[in-house]
C-alpha cells in the first residue's frame, strides 16, 4: 500500500504507535498518540478515558476523541494557552501545580504480599 514503506525503520503494523503517552489525572486518563496517515502525514490523536460502572457492578470505559493534524498544530496551541491564560489570569482561578511525590522507602520488615495487587487495564490499549 502506499505510504505504509518503511519509515525510519517503522513496518505497517508498527504505524499506529509512532509514539504515545498516556497521562493520569485523578479519575481521567489522557492519551496522546502521534500516528500516520497513508500519505505519511502526522496528525495528533487526544483521547480521554473514563471508567464508569454499570448498576450490575460491571464497568466500561467512557472515551472522547480529537484528532489534531499538524496544519491545525499551531492554531490548536494557541487557542488552548489562551484559553489557559483566561482561567488563569482573567478569572483568577488557581491551577494546582503537579506535585511530584517523593517514593516511599520501603523497610525489609514489611511484608509486601499483603498488599492489593493493583492493574491499570486503560493503559493497556
Amino acid at each position: 500500500m502506499e505510504g505504509y514503506e518503511n519509515h525510519e525503520g517503522l513496518e505497517k503494523n508498527e504505524r499506529d504507535e509512532i509514539f504515545s503517552k498516556a497521562v493520569r489525572a485523578g479519575k481521567r486518563t489522557y492519551f496522546f498518540d502521534v500516528k500516520a496517515t497513508r500519505n505519511n502525514d502526522y496528525y495528533l490523536t487526544v483521547t480521554e478515558s473514563k471508567k464508569r460502572y454499570d448498576k450490575d457492578g460491571t464497568f466500561h470505559y467512557e472515551k472522547h476523541k480529537i484528532f489534531l493534524y499538524k496544519e491545525d498544530f499551531e492554531k490548536f496551541s494557541d487557542g488552548l494557552t489562551d484559553a489557559i491564560s483566561y482561567i488563569k489570569d482573567v478569572l483568577k482561578v488557581e491551577i494546582p501545580e503537579q506535585r511530584v511525590e517523593e517514593p516511599i522507602a520501603v523497610e525489609e520488615s514489611i511484608n509486601t504480599e499483603t498488599f492489593t495487587k493493583v492493574e491499570f487495564e486503560d493503559l493497556a490499549e
